[in-house]
């Protein structure tokens, strides 16, 4: 077989429909726009138009609050952590800080600060420099012998 020997199964690809070629090809004149009105025409956008009354994205009352600029955090779990530390990637020695884990390759950027949540097991004592933790998170590591100190 042959790469200009290959093919689409059959009924696989559908030509598409030329529109406005005529009244034999069932979609001439006005190209299945029906008759008149602002929708007939080209370079048109209604979206949320109801006809004069008031759209309903109007109608419903509003709630809540975006934050215009919102905190992220790079997610640690734990399970991922001590796969990284029997890799020998992370030296836990020495505290454990951010620039730390970033040098280690486990993750890629700090963003607003590093974040460690509960997922997994973690059986090493490490004492881990950070700015957020779960509260499981954090007893997980106690438990384990460790600490987590949270810095800002």
């Amino acid at each position: 077989m042959k790469l200009n020997e290959l093919s689409d199964n059959k009924g696989a690809v559908k030509s598409r429909k030329r529109v406005g070629r005529g009244p034999g090809s069932g979609t001439g004149k006005t190209g299945g726009r029906g008759l008149k009105g602002q929708k007939s025409r080209s370079g048109v956008a209604i979206k949320g138009y109801e006809g004069g009354q008031m759209p309903i994205y109007m109608r419903l009352p509003k709630r809540g609050f975006n934050v215009p600029k919102p905190k992220r955090y790079a997610v640690i779990n734990l399970g991922l952590l001590q796969k990284f530390i029997e890799a020998k990637k992370i030296d836990i020695g020495a505290a454990v800080t951010e620039d730390a884990l970033v040098s280690s390759g486990l993750i890629n950027k700090k963003f607003d600060g590093v974040r460690i949540l509960a997922k997994g097991k973690l059986s090493a004592k490490i004492n881990l420099i950070v700015t957020g933790a779960s509260k499981s998170a954090t007893t997980a590591v106690e438990s384990a012998g460790g600490s987590v100190t949270l810095s800002s």
